[in-house]
């Protein structure tokens, strides 16, 4: 990482982007813990790490879980050893599976929904982060050309999570999230061509530890590169591709993360922040960004 340069703390001015859309449909695409199962409390297996206090096999039931499908350290999960928790996001999957998949049918009371269920859930996982994907590519204006594709994509997927459970176990997701990722690539790539003057290319780069405070990293290629504990406050990453980049303990505090394309409400709650860190209008601050 030292070929990595400390950048001066304010990069030159770059006119406001108008705000874009919210994404459409967000709320299908939001977790509503109320309406699910707790699937990621039992169908996910967990490993004793920094992140989880034990160890936990996938199929067996959190020991935090309660009777009522609600977590008994709900309030204290940082505080205890279950960040990780915190961090974990279905994007909608959850009630999805559990409302519509199975007809609010739930694990206890109908045991013979377990492993259908518990398996469907990941597919499902995989499928609303597509949705996310597609629904933010749909609203850049510069990927205008692709919008038909992207519609076509959005369809698609949108019908593959009405399918049962049966048809889930059936679906071959690496081939669909191929299929889209060749589509978010090339809507990446027109859109931060708008962004002026030579991009940076870090995609897949250890950046872990990166001293990027106050970084200009306007239309920059982060695609899928560690950025665990870098230091990007202050950092301009407008425009910046994001998808899959590692943001655990990065230092977001002050960044500019508006228009940031593909970043995800994971990503921020892994990451550390404070209110004035800004973010797209469709995701929100982490509760511990204080």
């Amino acid at each position: 990482m030292d070929d990595v340069p400390t950048r001066r703390p304010h990069p030159p001015a770059l006119p406001d982007l108008p705000d874009l859309p919210v994404l459409p449909d967000l709320p299908v695409l939001q977790a509503d813990c109320s309406n699910c199962f707790a699937l990621c409390c039992v169908a996910l297996p967990f490993a004793k790490s920094s992140d989880f206090a034990m160890n936990k096999p996938a199929g067996t039931p959190c020991k935090n879980l309660r009777a009522d499908f609600r977590c008994g350290i709900h309030t204290r999960l940082r505080d205890t050893g279950f960040q990780g928790c915190t961090v974990f996001d279905c994007f909608g999957a959850g009630q999805q599976i559990s409302q519509v998949t199975f007809g609010g049918r739930d694990w206890r009371t109908h045991p013979e929904t377990r492993a259908e269920m518990f398996d469907a859930f990941p597919v499902m996982r995989q499928l609303h982060e597509l949705l996310f994907y597609v629904a933010e590519a749909l609203t850049l204006p510069a990927a205008a050309p692709l919008h038909p594709q992207l519609r076509h994509a959005l369809a698609e997927t949108e019908q593959w999570t009405r399918e049962d459970a049966a048809a889930l176990a059936d679906l071959d997701v690496g081939a669909l999230r191929q299929k889209i990722n060749t589509l978010l690539l090339k809507t990446s790539e027109l859109t931060r061509a708008k962004v002026p003057g030579r991009k940076k290319n870090h995609r897949g780069a250890d950046l872990m530890g990166a001293r990027l405070s106050g970084a200009d990293l306007r239309g920059a290629n982060l695609r899928g590169a560690y950025l665990i504990a870098a230091d990007l406050s202050r950092a301009d990453l407008r425009t910046a591709d994001l998808i899959g980049a590692d943001f655990r303990d990065a230092d977001l505090r002050e960044a500019d993360l508006r228009h940031a394309l593909f970043l995800t409400q994971p990503q921020l709650n892994a990451a550390r922040g404070t209110p004035a860190t800004r973010i797209p209008p469709h995701l929100t601050h982490p509760a511990h960004w204080a």
